[in-house]
């Protein structure tokens, strides 16, 4: 099942990208149940080797794109966000002291944690383009204008996905011109 994870992962975050058109610099953020991975519910079977498999194939797609991966702790810690320190400094974020562990966080979280070169911890993030991984609710970490974004890939393991990518407000009424 790992392998299968693995690459419904990858082609899940691939076409995300694709779709939403993240430039270097720009933020993912993932929320990631490991226990719907594994067709358990959500905060009842958290699975390191899961959110392992799900980390190990987005995490070099984004890093090799220069996209920053913003991974979402669960509810037990606010839904904060591990970042790499580089992402925090660039967009300014507060840190916050915590570290993620399986069942304060999540194991997703925990696994971004230990593989970040040096991870920190946030309480907010507005992201240009989001992954939900089993219905961890995101949305919180997202920018204003949300856009859903339907892939060919629907599903992590059993746990169902929705995606999101961001564009700026339209404004100016009636006689606004956009491109």
């Amino acid at each position: 099942m790992t392998e299968q994870i693995r690459e419904q992962a990858s082609r899940a975050v691939s076409e995300l990208l694709e779709v939403a058109g993240l430039k270097p610099g720009q933020i993912l953020v993932v929320g990631c149940s490991s226990s719907e991975i594994v067709g358990e519910r959500i905060g009842h079977g958290s699975s390191l080797e899961a959110a392992e498999a799900v980390f190990s194939a987005i995490y070099p797609i984004l890093r090799d794109r220069g996209i920053y991966l913003a991974a979402q702790c669960c509810e037990h810690l606010n839904r904060a966000i591990i970042v790499e320190r580089a992402c925090a400094d660039a967009y300014g974020l507060e840190l916050v002291w915590v570290v993620p562990k399986p069942k304060a966080g999540g194991s997703f979280a925990t696994t971004a944690w230990n593989n970040f070169a040096d991870p920190v911890a946030v309480e907010q993030i507005r992201a240009h383009a989001g992954l939900d991984i089993g219905g961890t609710l995101i949305g919180m970490h997202l920018r204003a204008v949300a856009v859903p974004v339907r892939l060919g890939v629907s599903k992590i393991g059993e746990a169902s996905i929705l995606c999101a990518r961001t564009r700026p407000k339209l404004i100016g009424g009636a006689r606004a011109q956009y491109e």
